[in-house]
């Protein structure tokens, strides 16, 4: 973090509880990710800690189950790095939704339309946005049936 932020958090006590919370998150994080194994690594995420109760969000009830039941261990785990806990609970998150990918749609342009918009577009400065739109949408339009 910058300089800038660092002071503007450590200005205010509430802001500087917040940044030392924040960063003990961090901690715990890099502590959980060294204790469970390379598939639910991604899947999980330390999400709270309040009075000694460690909160953790994983991706999944199947990725959810395992952690439960390794509990015990990841408590152990904690207390070694120097964080102990009295207990762990788990909570299920909503997995990350897949990039919804539009269908691109063919545009289908007639050949006179094309040498307008060809036309058009050679007006426009080299630079301009619109002049590479307008030639894209020529270069990657159909022709009609009745042309082709």
């Amino acid at each position: 973090m910058s300089a800038l932020l660092h002071r503007f958090l450590g200005s205010d006590a509430q802001l500087s509880r917040l940044q030392d919370h924040a960063a003990r998150l961090g901690r715990l994080q890099r502590v959980l990710i060294a204790a469970l194994p390379a598939q639910c690594a991604n899947a999980c995420h330390v999400a709270n800690l309040k009075e000694e109760v460690l909160t953790i969000s994983v991706r999944g009830s199947a990725i959810a189950v395992r952690l439960k039941q390794m509990i015990p261990s990841l408590l152990d785990h904690f207390a070694r790095a120097g964080h102990p806990m009295q207990r762990i609970q788990i909570k299920v998150g909503l997995p990350e939704p897949a990039p919804v990918q539009r269908a691109s749609s063919a545009r289908v342009i007639s050949t006179a339309a094309r040498a307008q918009i060809g036309a058009f577009a050679s007006t426009l400065p080299v630079d301009a946005p619109l002049r590479a739109s307008l030639e894209t949408l020529a270069r990657r339009s159909l022709l009609p049936e009745s042309e082709a």
